[in-house]
């Protein structure tokens, strides 16, 4: 809950509260949410049984909703259990390309088995629902879902380093390149919903490098940290080298190769923003992910390229920031896309 606001509180739960759904390929992750954007209680985990099947992951998101309900009820003030506190909403930041309006699975790749296609919305309404979750008018909370680096935006842009900030974008780099836009304070999904994934981008540095989603040439193939490193061992023959952090600390360390791809990987990154800044003129620019932690070695070019490729005015003007809430941006975002949908429809 590292950065989480609130996160210390412990007050009673409310009608008035969302439960906030982070599905990742190793971990699922749900607190309940405060309906102004603070953790009530701790964050509740369970392994995702990603190899299991849909209807297994599936069963694991709804258990995990359930416990946070009832653990967090019998986490009142006088500490009494009050039985199960009914969710006004939940929310489910999930991997894959989401449809948002359905709460379905467009494609995903194979972290998660079969998911693609799998009705994400439905599929935990109706487990919700057999377990005897109702709102006080015998309705199943509403089930909204997005993608996770989308919830990921929505949480930093509600209540984090995007708060004051009308429109952003939102970079996640790690294990791979994603990316959400923020506009007018809310997450822009475009045509296919694939707004913001900038990871598949053409980028001049990745000419001739197969990206994961097997073209070639795309930004992921330079900038996502098991890419750095796969690059590392590929130019000098190591084959203990299996992380961006192990790469970073060579390059600390004086080591030319290292330094030249680290130097490359955020070269690449920052022309990518660049483009995308140039485009949508947005007020900052969010960087979240593992390689956001990051030293100089790789924020001192990823600045430099922008200060270089953008035009003097927004060059000038344009916030380059560090993401502020950590692992608890997915499921705050996720629950105040659950609220904000609820508010469209009632």
């Amino acid at each position: 809950m590292t950065g989480a606001p609130g996160a210390l509180d412990r007050p009673p739960a409310t009608a008035g509260d969302l439960i906030g759904v982070d599905v990742g390929g190793t971990k699922i992750a749900a607190a309940r949410v405060t309906a102004e954007g603070t953790l009530r209680g701790r964050v509740h985990e369970v392994p995702t049984p990603a190899h299991a099947g849909p209807d297994a992951v599936l069963d694991a998101i709804a258990g995990l909703i359930l416990s946070v309900s009832v653990g967090e009820a019998a986490d009142g003030a006088d500490g009494v259990g009050e039985g199960p506190a009914v969710p006004t909403a939940v929310g489910i930041g999930a991997a894959g390309v989401i449809d948002s309006r359905r709460g379905t699975v467009i494609s995903a790749t194979d972290a998660i088995t079969g998911w693609a296609g799998t009705d994400i919305a439905t599929g935990v309404a109706k487990r919700l629902g057999a377990a005897g979750m109702h709102r006080p008018d015998g309705s199943v909370p509403p089930v909204h879902v997005d993608n996770d680096v989308n919830a990921y935006a929505a949480g930093e842009a509600w209540r984090g380093a995007g708060t004051d900030a009308a429109s952003a974008l939102v970079v996640a780099v790690g294990t791979g390149v994603g990316g959400a836009v923020i506009l007018d304070g809310r997450v822009h999904h475009g045509a296919h919903f694939l707004a913001g994934e900038m990871g598949h981008m053409p980028a001049a540095l990745a000419a001739g490098e197969r990206c994961t989603c097997g073209r070639i040439g795309h930004l992921e193939a330079v900038a996502a940290g098991p890419q750095i490193a796969r690059r590392f061992c590929e130019a000098t023959g190591a084959q203990d080298i299996t992380g961006a952090l192990a790469v970073e600390q060579l390059a600390r360390c004086g080591d030319p190769d290292a330094r030249r791809l680290y130097r490359e990987a955020a070269t690449a990154l920052g022309q990518a923003i660049a483009g995308i800044v140039t485009v949508l003129d947005p007020d900052r620019v969010i960087i979240s992910g593992g390689l956001a932690r990051s030293g100089r070695l790789w924020w001192g070019p990823l600045r430099e390229t922008l200060r270089h490729e953008l035009v003097d005015l927004v060059a000038t003007d344009l916030q380059l920031v560090p993401a502020a809430l950590g692992t608890t941006a997915p499921i705050i975002g996720a629950a105040h896309e659950a609220a904000l949908r609820l508010n469209r429809t009632e």
